[in-house]
């Protein structure tokens, strides 16, 4: 969970509270997480979920909770996986477990622009594949013209048969064993340090974007701003250590650290730009 502070200073050990179900389509994925543990404890067999985004790993963690159920995990393929599986695996039972991992290679002619994150994510939605069945998309910065595609079995032999290009640039496609994969190195962040009068989300916001609080407000307004994956509602509300600020059209960033307060007495903030 994040840690949070006040307004006006920071505290050690206070968290962001659990935020409830917010949309019918949340309910049913706290029903539906719900209906795979007791499956899977009833009948002593594993069950998986699809994909979850943080949010939806929030809501599923609350699901489990309320069901009493402790024989889960989450997986996403690798270690630092941000879209990850609730496996629910009763002590006792086999795993079989629909995760699976494409290597894509480029294999075009060399010289050319390779393809980005949205180049593969654009040629897969191409695909008509539903966003839940794919996991991360890891470009390793020390394999150049490499991509490896995290997805659900079904998707993952789509992906093997029907994916020929990303952007322009044609693709070879294998299945990698995951537990041959290699060791992906942590992408490097920025990490950038700012002072803000109070810990409100359109001071924070106006620090992470170099902008008037005026202009941060607005966004807000506008609807443009998430924090953790839900609309900001108020350009006054509380922020807290560990939260994602999604923002259309500027970014996604992360407030990372909150290491004190300033000889003026302004709040330090840690934060970097994903």
């Amino acid at each position: 969970m994040a840690r949070s502070t006040n307004a006006n200073a920071p505290q050690t050990g206070a968290v962001r509270g659990f935020v409830p179900p917010r949309s019918e389509e949340e309910q049913f994925l706290m029903r539906h997480i719900e209906d795979l543990a007791r499956t899977a404890e009833a009948r002593g067999i594993p069950r998986y979920s699809s994909f979850l985004s943080d949010r939806e790993q929030d809501l599923a963690k609350a699901a489990l909770d309320r069901a009493g159920c402790t024989s889960f995990r989450f997986d996403g393929g690798y270690p630092q996986a941000e879209r990850r599986m609730v496996c629910i695996e009763p002590e006792g039972s086999w795993s079989d477990s629909p995760l699976r991992c494409v290597r894509l290679e480029c294999t075009g002619p060399s010289g050319g622009a390779l393809p980005g994150h949205k180049d593969y994510l654009g040629s897969l939605m191409g695909l008509e594949i539903r966003r839940e069945g794919l996991g991360d998309i890891v470009l390793p910065a020390d394999q150049p013209g490499v991509a490896y595609v995290f997805a659900l079995e079904t998707v993952a032999d789509l992906i093997c048969g029907e994916l020929l290009r990303a952007g322009r640039t044609e693709l070879k496609r294998s299945l990698q064993p995951l537990d041959a994969l290699p060791a992906f190195p942590e992408a490097e962040r920025e990490k950038r340090t700012a002072t803000v009068s109070s810990l409100r989300l359109d001071a924070v916001l106006a620090a992470m974007l170099r902008c008037s609080r005026g202009a941060a407000a607005e966004l807000i307004a506008a609807g443009r701003v998430e924090i953790n994956h839900l609309p900001a509602a108020s350009a006054h509300a509380s922020v807290y250590e560990g939260d994602v600020f999604t923002v259309r059209g500027k970014g996604r960033f992360c407030l990372s650290a909150l290491p004190g307060k300033s000889r003026k007495d302004r709040v330090i903030i840690e934060f970097f730009q994903y």
